[in-house]
C-alpha cells in the first residue's frame, strides 16, 4: 500500500484561502504563527490528512482538522471543504468575539475631535 503524498504546508495554507499569497503563508509560518500537530513547522512541511493545525492571525487563533489536500487554489466553498474546525476552536473564538463586542462603546468612538487642551493633556500623559 503506497503512503498518500502530502502537500507543502504553505501550499495548502494559500489553497485553503487563509492567505492571499503563498509569501504571506510562508511569512507567517517562520513567524510561528502556524504549528502543525503541536509543534512548529517549515512552509516545506507536508500536510497530510487528519493533520492539526493551530493558525494564529492577530488575536484571532483556531485550530483546523485537515480533511482534503489541494495545491491548486480554487473557490471559497472548495476551500472550505479541504478543513473543518474543531469545536473547541469554534467556542474559543465565539467566546472572545462575544467579550470583544462587550468591550465596546455603546456609540462607537468619540463624536468630537479632542480640542487644544485637550491634546496637550493627551500629549503631556504619552510623554511626547
Amino acid at each position: 500500500m503506497g503512503a498518500e503524498k502530502g502537500v507543502r504546508l504553505d501550499k495548502w495554507l494559500w489553497a485553503a484561502r487563509f492567505y492571499k499569497t503563498r509569501s504571506l503563508a510562508t511569512a507567517a509560518i517562520n513567524g510561528g504563527k502556524i504549528h502543525l500537530n503541536g509543534n512548529r513547522a517549515k512552509p516545506s512541511k507536508e500536510v497530510q490528512t487528519n493533520d492539526l493545525l493551530r493558525i494564529r492571525r492577530s488575536t484571532l487563533e483556531m485550530t483546523v482538522k485537515v480533511i482534503s489536500l489541494s495545491d491548486k487554489r480554487g473557490s471559497a466553498t472548495i476551500a472550505q471543504a479541504l478543513y473543518a474546525e474543531t469545536a473547541e476552536s469554534s467556542e474559543a473564538r465565539e467566546h472572545l468575539q462575544a467579550q470583544r463586542k462587550l468591550s465596546m462603546p455603546e456609540n462607537g468612538f468619540s463624536e468630537r475631535k479632542p480640542d487644544k487642551r485637550e491634546r496637550r493633556k493627551i500629549i503631556r500623559f504619552i510623554g511626547k
